[in-house]
């Protein structure tokens, strides 16, 4: 009898094994199968299962005393995110996002929606700041809507006294160094993406080892002259100090009222970014931020992060006829690796009364 009982647990145990081994095989196929239907479920929409757009989205040039006329926004970025304010989709991760490119004559098509509620994004390279549309717009399954013509005014008080590098939300157009020869990635020699190579920051004191970058309006060079990222100064004794750029511009004459300095920023990571008019002390402070962004550009090797564009006022009484700086000192020490890179850097004169219309089409 024992003999028997042995016998048949062993039959019994190998069908147990056996069935386990299916079930293991199984199980993932099964799993594999559902994951992909899904896939196909949300990106390959079948034909009236979801929502199209389709409007205009018009570009008010930013200077009214260029040309005083609405242009076309060729080429602009458009996308429905359920971001609620400008710039914010850049941080929203937890639902889908539909983007387009606009075309020469600012038209756009977006396809394929998953019904919702969206808000209407923007950015139009050549131009600073974000666009967000004034209504939510919904989509439901098989819809079309059209939103007709869009206008997008972008940020701007007076007419530009001058301007540093080109607003793309990058830093591509200023002076990248070459690599330090023990840090040589072969990839990237002789490559568009000089800023790839490994220890780019550290070559700021190399470039300017006891004195900061000085740029000069009308003879300075944003290719040659501006470096590509504000980061700290390597001293004598290895440790990183603060650093203060200077922009020397002449004013002839200075008009009474408020001068905007814009100052847009492809990345930041753990700075304190101040800004000083003619003086340093805290009369002549007129922006500061602590501890702006984690987008670890700079170690990571790239060249752009999260767009912040910030707009600091200047009493005019600040300012004087003739010769004129602003300091922007990256404040933190003691870090190799913070720092700021600048995408567009630009001093407006006060605001006139044709400026004062041109914001009612906003």
């Amino acid at each position: 009898m024992i003999l028997l009982f042995s016998v048949k647990f062993k039959m019994i145990w190998q069908q147990l094994k056996l069935l386990i081994l299916v079930l293991l095989l199984f199980i993932p196929t099964v799993g594999a199968i559902v994951v992909k239907l899904a896939s196909v479920k949300f990106f390959q929409p079948e034909e009236n299962d979801a929502g199209c757009i389709g409007p205009k989205l018009f570009s008010c040039l930013i200077c009214l005393y260029v040309s005083g006329s609405l242009i076309p926004a060729k080429y602009a970025y458009v996308g429905l995110s359920v971001a609620t304010t400008e710039g914010s989709w850049q941080t929203e991760s937890k639902d889908y996002q539909f983007w387009v490119e606009t075309d020469y004559t600012g038209n756009f098509t977006i396809k394929n929606v998953i019904p919702g509620v969206y808000g209407l994004h923007g950015w139009i390279p050549g131009f600073p700041g974000d666009y967000l549309g004034k209504e939510h717009i919904t989509i439901s399954a098989g819809s079309q809507t059209q939103l007709g013509n869009l206008t997008y005014v972008p940020p701007r008080d007076g007419p530009t006294l001058w301007e540093i590098g080109s607003p793309d939300r990058t830093a591509i157009g200023y002076y990248v160094p070459d690599v330090n020869p023990m840090y040589v990635n072969k990839l990237f020699l002789n490559s568009p993406e000089k800023f790839r190579q490994y220890g780019l920051w550290d070559r700021y004191t190399d470039v300017h080892p006891q004195f900061d970058q000085t740029f000069t309006i009308g003879s300075s060079n944003p290719k040659n002259d501006w470096f590509f990222a504000n980061v700290d100064r390597r001293g004598a004794d290895n440790k990183y100090l603060p650093t203060t750029w200077t922009i020397k511009f002449n004013l002839n004459p200075v008009t009474t009222g408020t001068y905007k300095l814009r100052l847009a920023i492809a990345s930041a990571t753990r700075s304190d970014l101040k800004a000083h008019v003619n003086d340093m002390d805290i009369e002549h402070l007129v922006f500061q931020v602590l501890n702006l962004g984690t987008d670890n550009t700079v170690c990571r090797h790239g060249i752009h992060g999260l767009y912040r564009l910030f707009s600091c006022d200047i009493s005019s009484s600040f300012l004087v006829k003739g010769d004129n700086s602003i300091f922007l000192t990256q404040a933190r020490g003691g870090d190799a690796l913070c720092g700021v890179l600048y995408d567009y850097v630009r001093l407006e004169a006060p605001a006139t009364a044709e400026r004062s219309e041109l914001s009612t089409l906003a």
